[in-house]
């Protein structure tokens, strides 16, 4: 790939609020590489649409109903034609620079199947918030392992970037699930090997109290346990591990709701 297309997606509903930002974020990315930027809206009646169409162009557009986030997003992957595949949530952001390091990184280490880089939390306003949570992150991150993975998913979602080829293997999403087939994917790459990280903040992660990580962490984490039973290997060790590590996220989760003001 001597100059990549990268293929971005964002499925869209109902987040005219933070929908510009996203999008500059993404149409702002300039380096080596080929962008194809496709936009998967829901039907949003919130003025989305109309903020979309002005973007005619510079995205491929389509509104369509679906059946959620996940269809949404597989509706958008099987648009793309790039070497490069990620999607972007209509809340999130690409960070100055992000797709140029994602492409070197690639050309450099051509055996690679898929990677993943730094990630910030921001809240509503664009500002840093919870720092030692991306501390922790990083640290994670910086001694992967299949099975540190499966005892917790600390790939954050927005800066994941994988080849077409790795796509043509593992499939889409599985849509039958609600808050953890980001997860699920990264357990199907994770087979074809290790994946590249990028230490360098490439991505923004938005948190806020009505987001789904942010109001209903409690169901995210019982589905988290039913893909980490699928993907496990047998052995009771590894699953009282995976229950002691949920148990203390879904601990720290409560404790930052109830000091959110």
């Amino acid at each position: 790939m001597s100059r990549p297309r990268i293929s971005i997606v964002t499925p869209s509903l109902n987040q005219a609020a933070f929908l510009p930002r996203t999008l500059e974020s993404v149409l702002s990315q300039e380096g080596d590489f080929d962008l194809e930027y496709v936009v998967q809206d829901g039907g949003s009646t919130d003025g989305s649409v109309e903020l979309l169409r002005r973007y005619e162009g510079r995205i491929s557009l389509r509104v369509e109903k679906d059946s959620g986030q996940s269809d949404a997003i597989n509706r958008g992957l099987r648009r793309t034609t790039g070497d490069i595949v990620g999607w972007v949530n209509s809340d999130d952001l690409l960070l100055p620079g992000a797709l140029a390091r994602v492409a070197a990184a690639f050309a450099a280490n051509p055996g690679a199947a898929w990677l993943h880089g730094g990630c910030e939390i921001v809240d509503e306003h664009d500002r840093p918030i919870r720092r030692w949570i991306t501390a922790y992150k990083d640290l994670r991150c910086r001694h992967y392992s299949r099975r540190a993975l499966l005892v917790e998913n600390f790939v954050s979602q927005m800066t994941v970037f994988w080849r077409r080829s790795a796509m043509e293997r593992v499939g889409l999403l599985d849509e039958s699930l609600r808050y953890t087939f980001d997860y699920e994917y990264w357990l199907r790459l994770s087979a074809l090997g290790d994946p590249l990280f990028l230490p360098e903040r490439i991505a923004a992660f938005r948190w806020y109290t009505s987001s789904k990580s942010g109001a209903r962490f409690e169901e995210q984490f019982a589905e988290d346990y039913e893909v980490f039973r699928r993907h496990a290997p047998p052995g009771a060790l590894l699953r009282l591990h995976k229950r002691l590590r949920t148990a203390q996220i879904v601990g720290a989760y409560r404790l930052l709701r109830m000091l959110r003001p």
